[in-house]
């Protein structure tokens, strides 16, 4: 039998709903009380990056003949522009967002807030097919009634979780789990194959602690749960290997390559130059993690960036390193440095790379000694 023709590399999609990776409509009241309710629950949420998807209420709106950019002096960037409505193109602007409350007055969205309101048992029974995956349930009073058009198609409505309006904390505490839901889990990546041209042999193989060194690195990822594989530069068939796709980047390619193979995960990458860093400091790391930023990266005390290669990449990660591939940059340190980055100091002794036969010498005896 033949197989079936297809134009397109297969290639595992990013998660996303219908507009963003992780969205909310809320509908069934008028959109002045959505747009409060969403303002209230933002600031409470604010250490999330929010978005909000809203339709315009005016009737005359001029098309942009060019877009305009704000910027604030303390760091805020207001825009307004002319861009077409769909989903691939929202799914882009959304992409570094948390979360995306959309009002499902005008748009719908693959999760969905119901609001009772008394006076819009109507436009609920209009938009009864856009009620698909109800998350819960908000009334406007303790009274407010559950529509007959309702309790027909959801027979077991009254069962959903349900709030009154004034019980923000209770709402907040609810979307604050929808956006713990999709945090992203952890993959390790150990990076090697690097031409190690100073060091004169291939430096994943040096032995400082009995046993290769990838495999120590591969072995301290495992012990911190993580499913761990080796970045490696040429095509394999083992499974705890994924060979370089975007070629001749060095560790840049390795990490998108990663990527490639899981957007939905987060990547902790790890180089196997610096013996140094143990376990203690991978958990550090792991316990800093902040999965609303675009990284969480090990930085030296003393230095003045952060190390890409001991660092934990979300899958929003991903798009910012292909946005800094396609200006001519391959550099992972160039992109964490302007970027918004959870950084973890520790001391500078843990993160020193080891290049040189000498180098290597001397942090043997140093890895002898502490042992």
């Amino acid at each position: 039998m033949d197989k079936k023709h297809s134009k397109h590399t297969k290639l595992t999609k990013k998660q996303n709903d219908n507009f963003a990776p992780n969205e909310v409509s809320i509908l069934g009241t008028k959109c002045g009380i959505i747009a409060d309710l969403v303002t209230t629950v933002s600031n409470k949420l604010s250490h999330y990056n929010l978005g909000y998807f809203d339709a315009s209420h005016a009737k005359d709106v001029p098309q942009n003949n060019f877009s305009e950019y704000t910027f604030h002096h303390e760091g805020n960037l207001q825009i307004n522009t002319t861009s077409p409505i769909n989903k691939y193109e929202q799914r882009l602007q959304f992409y570094n967002h948390d979360f995306v409350f959309i009002n499902g007055n005008h748009y719908q969205g693959a999760k969905q807030i119901l609001i009772l309101d008394d006076e819009k048992e109507a436009s609920v029974k209009k938009r009864l097919k856009q009620l698909t995956n109800i998350q819960f349930i908000i009334k406007l009073n303790d009274n407010t009634p559950y529509f007959e058009c309702l309790t027909e198609k959801f027979p077991n409505i009254k069962n959903i979780t349900s709030y009154t309006i004034d019980q923000v904390d209770k709402i907040t505490n609810h979307i604050n789990s929808l956006i713990q839901e999709h945090i992203a889990p952890i993959k390790g990546l150990v990076l090697i194959g690097g031409k190690s041209t100073r060091m004169g042999t291939d430096k994943s193989e040096l032995n400082y602690f009995g046993k290769p060194q990838k495999e120590h690195v591969k072995e301290l990822l495992e012990k911190c749960s993580l499913p761990t594989f080796f970045s490696v530069q040429q095509p394999s068939e083992k499974d705890n290997e994924i060979h370089d796709v975007f070629l001749n980047l060095g560790p840049f390619g390795g990490i998108c390559s990663a990527f490639q193979q899981d957007p939905n995960a987060a990547w902790l990458v790890m180089a196997t130059d610096i013996p140094f860093v143990n376990e203690e400091i991978i958990k550090l790391l792991l316990e800093n993690r902040d999965p609303s930023k675009v990284a969480t990266a090990i930085k030296g005390k003393g230095k003045e960036f952060p190390e890409p290669l001991i660092t934990i990449y979300e899958p929003k990660a991903y798009g910012k390193l292909l946005q800094y591939l396609a200006q001519g940059y391959s550099c992972p340190r160039k992109m964490l440095i302007n970027s918004d980055v959870k950084i973890v100091e520790i001391k500078d002794t843990f993160i020193r790379n080891i290049n040189t036969p000498e180098d290597f010498e001397t942090a043997s005896q140093e890895i002898k000694k502490s042992v």
